[in-house]
């Protein structure tokens, strides 16, 4: 038995020293070599889709590029790929750092082209401490459309992660920047997965050994109709484009509108000019990206339609009027003589007419100054400003955007504040006529009009119709504001109503508006800017009974609002009316 037990040993021992001295240059050489990587799968984000369904956002499978957690770069290989990836050295430095001390990869770069491609897996073994992997991208399948309604997305800032609306996530995580994106950014981005493998030396995958797949993002359907959306953006950049050419307006480069439904709320369509391509931010927006878009003068990535504050012209006669004959200051059927100029200042029509002796009806139609500084007088600033409140100036009006301003109502205070002098009549009557300091957002003036339109009641608007599953389903319908009263009599809203039908009739600033296929209500408005030329206002709803759809346009430096907004408003509510503009099918 002694014999068996000591050859038994000195088996067992000579394996052990071939294993040791033999074999163990070769088994240390496969423990340096082979790494277990763990790594970050992005969750799809989910779709974002018109009222109709059709998908205006969506992720598909795209190459990114990371650098490994851990791994130290070396000068050679944070310039080699500075080369390859045409990418400033001092950029990759900085995440190269980053990644060096963290414990997940860092993204460097998203949407690879396949030359990019080509050219990393030419010189993999040059660069071990990278890797290209398969993450759902974002894409925006329509371009520059609705970019300021859907936002986009980009990698999560250091600043971001200690965030508490950002916490946990990894580095490299893509997250919503702006738009619907940003403000549903927890809906749509879903939860990340993760997957363990183990790599050679060259990074190349020698096993899977398990982990967790992501969870896809809720989908958001909008209220918008991309139908209406796409025809308001081609109508206003071919209104726009002809103001510049024909010389009447050489500056027309920047306008807003937004359409909504009267009864509801629901935003039908919203464009702010000039605009971007959302899918340049996805994967890191290129150095010449950026630059046509930050030396842009008018600013492509300002959202005009909530963003945008405008003296709201002689669209502020709405409340003007609304705020008169509630407190029964005029009749509608007292005459008032007009001049040319007010009696009491040396203030008068803009192009200096005198109509004579005038009504609410033809004084609102032909949108008189000198009828409504008597309005105004008559109203009295502490009243005006009320009937503005009623309305909802002032304040946002609540749109699911981050950022919206609240726009100025003029008064004593504000005067006082900016300019530290008292009020004077002479400031009631640039109030009463949405001059001086008043300033309105388009969106404020489109929920001031759809008010009237609806009979004074104010439907806050909104632009997300449900949060839906990836199947489809309804996974929740957003809590909204409540709509609420104006507390105006119900003959005020009627007259103004009246006054609005009548600018689009023969004797109106809007006469030719009464070719539409229906009749409809509208409101002319040129607002004074010490810029440049005067920006144009145009506001309507259609139909002029039981409307559906309301329209507030501004073309900054567009001079005159019947000819910079009006056509736009017009030819839009002449495809809306003659029922052009059917969704498409999927």
């Amino acid at each position: 038995m002694l014999a068996v037990a000591l050859a038994v040993f000195l088996i067992l021992g000579g394996r052990l020293a071939w294993l040791q001295l033999y074999k163990g240059l070769y088994y240390g050489r496969q423990a340096d070599g082979n790494r277990m990587r763990s790594s970050v799968i992005m969750a799809p984000r989910g779709r974002i889709m018109d009222r109709h369904g059709k998908v205006l956002a969506d992720s598909s499978p795209g190459y990114v590029l990371s650098l490994q957690a851990g791994h130290s770069f070396s000068d050679s290989e944070v310039n080699l790929l500075a080369q390859l990836l045409a990418m400033p050295p001092d950029v990759i430095r900085k995440k190269a750092d980053r990644a060096a001390n963290t414990y997940e990869q860092i993204v460097i770069k998203g949407e690879l082209t396949s030359r990019e491609i080509t050219l990393l897996e030419e010189h993999v073994k040059e660069l071990p401490g990278v890797s290209l992997d398969l993450q759902p991208m974002r894409h925006y399948l329509y371009g520059e459309s609705a970019a300021h309604v859907l936002g986009y997305v980009g990698e999560v800032s250091e600043e971001q992660l200690k965030q508490g609306k950002y916490k946990g996530l990894s580095p490299g995580s893509i997250v919503g920047k702006e738009g619907l994106e940003f403000v549903y950014d927890t809906v749509l981005r879903g939860q990340t997965g993760r997957k363990t493998e183990e790599v050679d030396v060259r990074g190349k995958v020698v096993r899977k050994l398990g982990g967790q797949a992501p969870l896809s993002g809720k989908g958001l359907v909008l209220t918008i109709d991309f139908a209406l959306q796409q025809d308001l953006e081609r109508v206003m950049d071919k209104q726009l484009a002809a103001l510049r050419s024909s010389g009447i307006a050489p500056n027309a480069f920047a306008a807003a509108a937004v359409a909504m439904d009267p009864n509801t709320g629901a935003v039908r369509a919203l464009v702010s000019r000039p605009s971007y391509d959302p899918n340049w931010f996805v994967g890191g927006i290129s150095s010449a990206h950026w630059k046509l878009i930050n030396e842009n003068v008018f600013h492509p990535l300002t959202n005009r339609v909530i963003n945008g504050e405008y003296p709201a012209g002689s669209t502020f006669k709405v409340v003007t009027g609304s705020a008169v004959l509630d407190c029964h200051g005029v009749t509608p059927e007292e005459l008032i003589f007009d001049s040319g100029k007010h009696w009491l200042a040396d203030m008068g029509n803009a192009g200096g007419e005198a109509l004579g002796w005038i009504n609410f009806q033809t004084a609102f139609a032909m949108s008189d100054n000198v009828y409504f500084y008597e309005m105004g007088r008559r109203a009295g600033i502490e009243n005006l400003n009320a009937c503005a409140a009623k309305y909802g100036f002032g304040r946002p009006t609540g749109i699911e955007l981050a950022g919206e301003s609240s726009g100025l109502i003029a008064g004593p205070a504000a005067k006082k504040k900016v300019f530290n002098e008292e009020w004077g009549l002479g400031d009631t009557f640039n109030a009463a006529i949405g001059q001086g300091l008043t300033l309105v957002t388009p969106m404020q003036i489109c929920q001031m009009l759809a008010a009237v339109a609806a009979d004074g009641v104010v439907h806050p608007p909104y632009l997300v119709e449900q949060i839906v599953n990836a199947d489809g389903s309804v996974y929740e319908t957003p809590k909204r504001p409540e709509s609420r009263k104006l507390e105006l009599e119900p003959r005020t809203i009627q007259l103004i109503q009246k006054g609005l039908k009548g600018v689009t009739q023969p004797g109106g600033t809007g006469a030719w508006f009464a070719n539409l296929p229906v009749p409809v209500a509208g409101k002319t408005g040129t607002a004074e800017n010490p810029h440049g030329q005067d920006h144009g206002w145009f506001i309507a709803y259609a139909p002029a009974e039981k409307p559906d759809l309301v329209i507030a346009c501004i073309v900054e430096q567009g001079s005159y609002g019947a000819t910079a907004s009006g056509p736009i408003v017009y030819e839009v509510l002449e495809d809306y009316l003659s029922g052009k503009l059917k969704p498409e099918t999927e």
